[in-house]
């Protein structure tokens, strides 16, 4: 597949900022495996390392290289994917969500505290943010730009070492705007752990976003206007990573190999459990999304080191 000719450079740079700040900060523990369906698993041909999925028009999804930052395409009908992207040096992809309406394609930018946009139909780059300054090598990170939700009026990224979240503006028209910051305050503003804020949804009830705060092993809701969050009660979720949402239905990918299941009360107060999955399949989920009935899961094999040395990365479709 296509790549850059420094593709190696960038990696090895990519994989040393990674070491330093990440290193003996994740546990990856050991769930006991249920037997799942028989659906597919579809590989990311190439893939130095994976976290971050978006679901596209239809069947199509989009799945992210972790270090080298490139970007795959895929088909969740044909369980197919390609190279899509070739990310410039430096980028990093974690969390993303595609635009529909707009043909955008938005991805966190990780230790770079970056933030990118990119066309759906050309790859080409729209736009680069830069949130934060970057994470230095061999000091303790700063900033770890991780995920990404979209509401009608923008994007919304979370920073999993600051107590706050990053808002794009977009126009009627997929226009970008200036980006503002939004202090939060209460237990989402928690940054005690090495991973704090993580993944993000936007529930319909007053507007209010759903994040997942990986240290504490809590979901709570954040208010987009004061940014005041507080704990969604009844939900124990360690190890937490991507979030998916549909109605009042929560999934909530966890990196100890399961998703759980949770059903949100009507005030965003508390939820209930419902059901965690596990797949004999799963090598550190990382996150998901939804579709016809089923979860697309991504791997990222950090169950095999940081970083990862699996010898491919994949997405894993189960039935949710």
């Amino acid at each position: 597949m296509p790549r850059s000719e420094n593709e190696a450079a960038r990696r090895s740079r990519a994989a040393a900022l990674v070491l330093a700040c990440v290193a003996g900060l994740i546990t990856v523990t050991t769930t006991p495996a249920a037997a799942g369906p028989a659906h597919g698993v579809i590989v990311l041909p190439g893939a130095s390392s994976a976290e971050g999925i978006a679901k596209g028009r239809g069947a199509t999804f989009y799945a992210g290289d972790l270090f080298a930052g490139d970007i795959f395409r895929g088909d969740l009908e044909r369980g197919t994917a390609e190279f899509f992207i070739d990310a410039p040096d430096g980028r990093m992809a974690v969390g993303m969500s595609a635009d529909r309406r707009h043909g955008l394609l938005f991805v966190a930018g990780g230790f770079t505290g970056q933030a990118y946009v990119y066309d759906l139909r050309s790859g080409a780059t729209v736009a680069v943010y830069q949130f934060a300054p970057p994470s230095a090598p061999g000091l303790p990170p700063t900033t770890l730009v991780n995920d990404v939700t979209l509401t009608r009026e923008g994007a919304w990224f979370t920073d999993s070492r600051q107590a706050r979240l990053y808002f794009v503006p977009t126009g009627r028209r997929g226009e970008l705007g200036e980006f503002r910051t939004l202090e939060l305050t209460g237990p989402a503003a928690d940054t005690s752990d090495a991973f704090n804020l993580n993944g993000i949804v936007a529930a319909d009830h007053e507007g209010r976003l759903v994040v997942a705060h990986a240290g504490n092993g809590e979901l709570c809701t954040v208010d987009p206007a004061t940014g005041d969050s507080a704990v969604l009660a009844g939900v124990s979720v360690p190890g937490v990573d991507g979030l998916v949402l549909d109605g009042r239905d929560l999934w909530a990918v966890q990196n100890g190999n399961a998703v759980t299941q949770v059903r949100l009360s009507r005030d965003l107060s508390s939820g209930v459990v419902r059901e965690v999955i596990t797949d004999d399949r799963f090598a550190t989920p990382a996150t998901a999304i939804r579709y016809s009935g089923h979860l697309a899961v991504v791997n990222a094999h950090f169950d095999t080191g940081i970083p990862p040395t699996a010898d491919q990365y994949e997405v894993v479709l189960v039935h949710d």
